[in-house]
C-alpha cells in the first residue's frame, strides 16, 4: 500500500510538470513564427535610353604605308637615316652602288653622240642633192634616198636619246628618297647586301604616316545587313555626297590593354562585296592620332553603335537566376512578399543587363541573398543604389 501511494504522489507531481514543459514549447514556437521579416536588400529598376554597341576585331595601319623598294639590281652601298625615326619627304634613305649604271649612261652618251653626228652628215647630203636635183643633175630616185637617210638619221637620234634617258632612270633608283613625311622601320637589308632581285631583299623598309591611321575589320553578312538598315539614312546621304561631320558614324577603338581610345573615329569605306570564302564585307574606319600613340599592325577591338533602346529597362546583372536557359529574377511586390519573375535578357552592359520583357519601370528587384528567399516569403526591404564598377551607366 506504500508502494502505491508513493506512486501516486509522484504522477502528481509528474503530471504538472510535462504540462508546464509543453506550454513553455508551445510559446516558443508561437514567438518563432512571430519573428520580424529578415531585411533584404533591393534595388529600383533602372529606365533609361541605352545604346547598343558590338565589337570587333580590327587591324592599325597608318594613313599611308609605302615601301620602300630597290627598284634596280646592286650591292647596297649606304643607309643614310636612323631606324625607328622620322624621316622627310625627300630624304636619302638609300644608296646603290652606282657605277655599273653610270657606264650604261656613259655608252648611252656615246651613242647619242655617234647618233648626232650621222643625223648632221645625212642632213648635210640632203641639202647638196635638193638643188642638183631641181637640175635634174642627179634623178629623183638619188634625192629620196638621201631623204630616207635623214629621216633614218632622225629617228636614230631620238631612240639614242630614249635609251640616254633610260640609263639615267636606272642610274637616279641608285639613291632611293623617302616619298614622304612619316616614320621608317628597320631595314630589311644592309650595307653590302645584294638587292633588288628575289631572293634578295627588294622591300628594304616601310615609311607610314600616321597622323592618321586606318583601321579595317570585318562585318558578316548578317551584321552588315543589320547595320546597314539601322544607318540607312546615313549610308543614302553617303551615296548621294559628302556626309556632314554630325551625320558621320561615330565608332570607338578599344586597345588591347582594355582602354578606351580617346577620339573617335569615322567608318569611311566600305568593300564592293562580301567575300565569298569568308561570307564577310571589308569596312574600314579612320582614327586621329594626334599623340602618336597607335602605330601600324597594332590590333584593336573596333566598338560601333549599332542601335538605341529607348526607355530600356536595367537591373544589376547579379540579380539574374539562370535555369537551363531561363532567366528569372525575384522581386518584392507592394506586399513586401517575394515574388519569382521570369523575363527575357537582352544585352549586357558592363556588370548591368539590359531586359527586354518580363520587368516594369516602378519594380524593384532583390539584389542580395537570392538563396535565403522564395517565393510567398515576407521580407523588409532595404532600398540600396547600386553602383556599376563599369560606368557603363553614365
Amino acid at each position: 500500500m506504500k508502494r502505491i501511494t508513493t506512486m501516486k504522489h509522484f504522477a502528481y507531481i509528474l503530471i504538472p510538470a510535462l504540462l508546464v514543459s509543453l506550454a513553455s514549447s508551445s510559446c516558443k514556437e508561437k514567438k518563432q513564427i512571430k519573428l520580424p521579416p529578415p531585411e533584404i536588400k533591393i534595388v529600383q529598376v533602372i529606365q533609361k535610353d541605352v545604346p547598343i554597341y558590338r565589337e570587333f576585331v580590327g587591324q592599325v595601319y597608318g594613313e599611308k604605308d609605302i615601301p620602300i623598294r630597290a627598284r634596280v639590281e646592286g650591292f647596297l652601298e649606304g643607309i643614310h637615316f636612323k631606324e625607328g625615326l622620322k624621316v622627310n619627304k625627300g630624304q636619302l634613305l638609300y644608296s646603290i652602288d652606282p657605277l655599273p649604271f653610270q657606264a650604261k649612261v656613259n655608252t648611252q652618251k656615246s651613242k647619242l653622240a655617234e647618233a648626232e653626228t650621222m643625223l648632221v652628215k645625212a642632213k648635210s647630203d640632203l641639202d647638196r642633192y635638193i638643188p642638183l636635183a631641181k637640175s635634174n643633175a642627179v634623178s629623183q630616185s638619188d634625192l629620196d634616198a638621201k631623204q630616207a637617210q635623214y629621216d633614218a638619221a632622225i629617228s636614230s637620234v631620238d631612240a639614242a636619246k630614249a635609251n640616254l634617258r633610260s640609263a639615267e632612270i636606272e642610274l637616279g633608283y641608285c639613291r632611293i628618297y623617302s616619298p614622304i613625311n612619316g616614320i621608317i622601320g628597320k631595314t630589311l637589308a644592309r650595307e653590302g647586301d645584294f638587292v633588288g632581285r628575289e631572293p634578295n631583299p627588294v622591300i628594304l623598309n616601310t615609311v607610314s604616316k600616321t597622323d592618321k591611321v586606318r583601321v579595317t575589320f570585318f562585318l558578316t553578312e548578317s551584321d552588315y545587313l543589320f547595320l546597314a538598315r539601322e544607318y540607312k539614312k546615313d549610308i543614302t546621304k553617303g551615296v548621294k555626297g559628302k556626309l556632314k561631320e554630325e551625320d558621320e558614324t561615330k565608332i570607338e577603338l578599344i586597345l588591347s590593354d582594355g582602354s578606351l581610345y580617346k577620339y573617335p573615329g569615322t567608318v569611311d569605306f566600305i568593300d564592293r562585296g562580301v567575300d565569298a570564302s569568308t561570307g564577310s564585307i571589308l569596312i574600314q574606319a579612320t582614327f586621329p592620332n594626334p599623340d602618336f600613340l597607335l602605330r601600324p599592325g597594332l590590333y584593336a577591338k573596333v566598338k560601333v553603335k549599332i542601335k538605341t533602346v529607348k526607355g530600356g529597362l536595367l537591373i544589376p546583372k547579379r540579380c539574374i537566376m539562370e535555369l537551363q536557359g531561363q532567366y528569372s529574377v525575384y522581386i518584392v511586390n507592394s506586399e513586401n512578399k517575394i515574388e519569382a519573375r521570369q523575363i527575357k535578357a537582352g544585352a549586357r552592359i558592363g556588370d548591368l543587363q539590359l531586359v527586354n520583357k518580363g520587368l516594369k519601370p516602378d519594380d524593384k528587384v532583390v539584389l542580395e541573398g537570392l538563396q535565403k528567399v522564395t517565393s510567398g516569403m515576407e521580407v523588409k526591404p532595404v532600398l540600396t543604389k547600386f553602383v556599376s564598377k563599369t560606368n557603363a551607366q553614365e
